[in-house]
């Protein structure tokens, strides 16, 4: 058991010590977000390239989670939930917009390769991945390590081109001053004693959603808890830079351990299909910018981010970085994480069902 122990121990150093190379290499070289990207970058190399263990427990990807969530509700005042509530429209418009551009794609995918329409369609749906893959799980006839590497490879090409195209010149220098007031408000604010009270908050958040079997609480939980105690009129305080990126290095060392590609069958072929479905989502991600930056008064980066389909603690932190209007943008990737977690399940099990009745009557004689 010691010894057990001690190699466990000895993986998890291992694997912080090489994400932390990762991250400081990225900071040095300027690249974008580099205490997220260097990390994940880090592990897809060292997992799929050297025959080593790398260990990451999921504890330490749910304090990130928690820092993430806290950032994410800090810019959640009284102003921006009811800004917030003024897009609801919006934002079912877009997420169906995002969600038929995902079966078109994942329609052409399965036209052009080995991969039935179910199992395309998986793939390609910008949902939570536990929950997807769960759903591929149940959903017979689907295979579930094409909709694995098709999801992962989406959401670590999401995550490494978002930092990149929100810093070219049409994005760039555009940021709400919305996002500015909130900063500042939050710096008069010491950290301590204060942060002990949200921090409970916080973590009685946690507990509740885990009871009732809520989606990602360890990020939601935070979001809630610190929201209502911004509603009872206390203001919490920002959280120091440093803490930022110890966050973004736990969730981006997870990330980048989630891709192995050992075991894949054809391997070229699926990551190529995957790859070209992931810049087919970019590219529609960007012309729905547009056209959401054309009926709100978002600027162009807070616009891309909000429907990026990628997952809202990493979406999060490029907004925090940026200094894109966090609030907008957590809001929109929310309303489709919960979209997808409630409505998608049941209306792809009902249209699965429908297909496979149909094709059963059209064989028959």
């Amino acid at each position: 058991m010691n010894r057990r122990a001690f190699t466990l121990g000895r993986n998890y150093v291992v694997t912080g010590v090489a994400s932390g190379v990762g991250g400081l290499l990225f900071m040095l070289l300027h690249i974008p977000v580099p205490w997220l990207l260097g990390p994940m970058v880090a592990m897809v190399i060292g997992t799929n390239m050297f025959p080593y263990t790398f260990r990451w427990h999921p504890f330490l990807r749910n304090i990130g989670l928690v820092i993430v969530g806290y950032t994410i509700g800090l810019s959640m005042t009284a102003q921006a939930l009811h800004d917030m509530a003024l897009q609801l429209p919006i934002m079912l418009l877009m997420t169906l917009l995002l969600l038929l551009l995902c079966s078109i794609i994942a329609f052409v995918i399965s036209k052009i390769s080995d991969s039935d329409f179910h199992t395309s369609l998986l793939a390609s749906i910008p949902g939570g991945l536990s929950q997807v893959l769960l759903l591929a799980e149940e959903t017979k006839g689907v295979n579930l390590a094409v909709v694995t590497i098709t999801q992962i490879i989406r959401l670590m090409l999401i995550i490494l081109s978002m930092p990149l195209l929100v810093l070219l010149p049409f994005f760039k220098g555009t940021n709400q001053p919305h996002t500015s007031e909130i900063i500042s408000e939050t710096t008069t604010v010491s950290l301590f004693p204060t942060i002990l009270l949200f921090m409970v908050a916080a973590f009685l958040a946690i507990l509740v959603l885990i009871k009732i079997r809520f989606p990602t609480a360890f990020l939601l939980g935070p979001i809630v808890g610190t929201v209502l105690l911004q509603l009872g009129g206390m203001n919490g305080p920002e959280l120091p830079d440093s803490l930022i990126h110890a966050a973004q290095f736990l969730i981006g060392t997870h990330v980048g351990l989630m891709l192995h590609l050992a075991q894949l069958p054809n391997k070229m072929r699926t990551i190529s299909l995957a790859f070209a479905s992931g810049m087919l989502l970019v590219a529609g991600s960007i012309l729905l910018s547009f056209l959401l930056t054309s009926l709100q008064p978002l600027d162009h980066a807070t616009g891309l981010l909000s429907l990026a389909p990628g997952g809202m603690d990493q979406m999060g932190v490029i907004a925090h970085e940026i200094h894109a209007d966090l609030s907008i943008v957590s809001g929109y990737q929310l309303f489709r994480t919960l979209f997808i977690f409630f409505a998608i399940p049941p209306i792809i099990k009902w249209f699965f069902y429908w297909v496979n009745n149909k094709h059963k009557k059209d064989s028959q004689p």
